[in-house]
């Protein structure tokens, strides 16, 4: 695909891009990068659209600030915005896959008159907690939730950085449906689940004998040299953020998502085995008022975007020309 960089916000962003027209803003999850969109900037690109996706900051070719404060999701949203002044665009649909999703939920809270629609694929608009989030992520004596592993700036790249072919291979496997069913407490390996306090993320995730089939060598390959160059550092400073994005967001409370919205998540997502997530799905109309449908994707776990290529670059383009041309 095409590539470039630009100048935003003090930072280069690498950005991969295809087609004219009107933009569709693409935003990568963890652990990802503006690869994770191959097949639908493609076919957003042959649908008349310009398709962009970024390597989100922290990841890929794209700088990575050191200080952890600099990873907000006020920054994330900022540097969306920054890219379309670069790109002199008035205004984009944004999709968002796992954290890409987060994201794209606050840009179209943020800046309703830049993003004029959202598509966010896994993580749904959620109403903010009682408290900072760290208080109430579940942990014992002997495991902790992933997120709270994360938290410690350099426990958790330590192991991941260690090995980068075997981890991605581990999580992204994990993550599939090709790993089992999933339902919520079933035990099924999950690594966004709870961590051992002594062994880590890794050894309790199986290591495939054969990858899935949406993931070629060579395509894992591509992440495998994305993050050997860049190690997990500015990926997880995403998750150390948590607490502090609740503090932030705190000035927006009240506000609803008003844009039209498509929410994508797969029938095997390891999302769904979380205790309340489908209720959380179900209420998402409080919060996103013109929430258009609400899609399950048969046979599919938690990386839609490249398991189901084709069921998910339809729907986007779909509802791309319906918010661009209503």
């Amino acid at each position: 695909m095409p590539c470039r960089k630009l100048a935003v916000n003090g930072l280069n962003i690498h950005i991969e891009e295809q087609g004219e027209g009107p933009v569709v803003l693409f935003a990568h999850g963890f652990p990802e990068t503006s690869y994770a969109w191959r097949h639908q900037v493609a076919a957003l690109a042959a649908a008349g659209f310009h398709a962009v996706a970024p390597d989100m900051r922290g990841y890929g070719e794209t700088d990575s600030p050191a200080e952890v404060t600099r990873y907000s999701t006020f920054d994330l949203v900022g540097d969306l915005v920054g890219l379309l002044d670069a790109l002199s665009c008035e205004n984009a649909i944004i999709v968002g896959n796992d954290w890409g999703s987060t994201v794209a939920w606050q840009a179209t809270l943020l800046r309703p008159d830049r993003f004029k629609g959202v598509v966010a694929i896994g993580v749904p608009m959620m109403d903010a907690p009682p408290a900072p989030p760290t208080t109430f992520f579940p942990q014992t004596d002997d495991e902790l939730f992933y997120t709270l592993y994360f938290r410690e700036p350099g426990v958790a790249e330590a192991e991941l950085d260690r090995n980068v072919d075997a981890t991605l291979r581990k999580i992204l496997f994990s993550a599939s449906r090709e790993a089992g069913p999933r339902r919520e407490g079933d035990g099924t390996p999950n690594p966004f689940n709870m961590v051992s306090r002594n062994t880590g993320l890794l050894p309790t995730l199986p290591t495939p004998d054969v990858l899935p089939r949406w993931l070629s060598e060579a395509d894992l390959a591509q992440y495998v040299n994305s993050f050997r160059r860049t190690g997990f550092r500015g990926a997880l400073n995403y998750y150390r953020n948590l607490d502090a994005n609740w503090h932030l967001q705190r000035s927006l409370s009240g506000l609803k998502v008003e844009v039209p919205a498509l929410y994508m998540v797969g029938e095997q997502d390891v999302g769904l085995s979380m205790p309340g997530m489908r209720q959380i799905i179900d209420a998402m109309p409080d919060l996103v008022p013109n929430l258009k449908q609400s899609l399950t994707i048969p046979d599919c776990g938690h990386w839609a975007p490249q398991e189901k290529p084709h069921e998910v670059s339809e729907a986007i383009i779909a509802f791309s020309r319906s918010a661009y041309f209503r």
